[in-house]
């Protein structure tokens, strides 16, 4: 498509919809000429011995109503995009309606989260009103990956446990929200050593949360967690720092079992969470985090 975004296309589109609207209006002209071409004001076509095709002139009410509509074309174009690159005299472009209908959403509801500021994110978990707001702008922005429970699925976080790869505090989650996440774990393989050596290692880390597991092969592969140690810690607890998670819990985020962490070993994942410091306002953030911190907390 690089092809089309020469001036020179955007000079064909334009000179084809002028000439679009030029045509529109001589054939307008053309038709208003009526000319008898029999005594009986028809074209002199017959059909069927007494089917005769009259050549009445066209409705007054149709003539002007082409003409307004013609009109209406090159006013619109004038006024708005349409002609090839030209922009139109009033400067519109859908991504300034965009943003001048968010910034009339910000304002009208600034008065709504005007009563939230200066308060904690903690604090924000026990009042209904934000808790509320917070419910809705989750459903809209977040349930699509967390599920309207929150609970996740494989891939993405549950968010009503305390397992938190990067942290649990509230402004942890604003600042998550905010930026986002980029999650990397590249193919240990290679570190690691052979396919046996994978297999064992696999063990090894079942073993530390108490999973079912071939104890035999675990003592062969914890020698091997030392590839892995420089991120999920020598302990295998993790690295909220790193995004890095707990291995000694039985929360399993990308699948359950020997063969999952061999092929995550082996092939390695990378996961995103995408920006939302675009699409949301800071308060509605906030208020969001609240909703998510009360997830996983009791509230009074």
């Amino acid at each position: 498509m690089s092809d089309f975004v020469s001036n020179g296309w955007a000079l064909f589109v334009a000179a084809a919809t002028v000439l679009g609207l030029a045509l529109c209006l001589a054939l307008l002209i053309i038709a208003s000429r009526r000319k008898v071409m029999a005594e009986d004001n028809s074209t002199g076509h017959v059909w069927d011995e007494d089917i005769r095709e009259l050549n009445n002139p066209l409705p007054r009410w149709w003539m002007v109503l082409f003409v307004l509509t013609v009109a209406f074309g090159g006013l619109y174009l004038a006024l708005y995009p349409g002609l090839g690159s030209f922009s139109g005299s009033l400067q519109w472009t859908s991504v300034s309606q965009y943003q001048d209908e968010q910034a009339k959403a910000r304002q009208a509801t600034q008065a709504i989260y005007a009563r939230f500021d200066g308060k904690a994110v903690e604090a924000l978990a026990s009042d209904p009103q934000a808790t509320a707001i917070g419910e809705r702008l989750f459903a809209n922005n977040c349930a699509t990956c967390h599920g309207s429970d929150a609970k996740g699925s494989k891939g993405f976080p549950n968010l009503t446990d305390n397992d938190w790869l990067y942290g649990g505090s509230g402004d942890t989650i604003v600042e998550t929200i905010t930026k986002g996440r980029e999650g990397t774990m590249p193919p240990m393989a290679a570190a690691v050593g052979n396919g046996e050596d994978v297999r064992n290692l696999a063990n090894y880390v079942l073993s530390l949360s108490g999973s079912p597991h071939n104890s035999v092969a675990a003592a062969l592969g914890k020698s091997k967690f030392s590839a892995c140690a420089a991120c999920h810690g020598m302990d295998g607890k993790g690295n909220q720092a790193l995004g890095a998670p707990n291995l000694t819990d039985r929360i399993w985020l990308h699948g359950w079992g020997e063969g999952a962490i061999i092929n995550m070993v082996n092939n390695g994942k990378h996961s995103h969470m995408p920006e939302h410091g675009s699409r949301l306002s800071p308060e509605q953030i906030r208020v969001l985090a609240a909703y998510v911190w009360g997830l996983s907390h009791e509230r009074p």
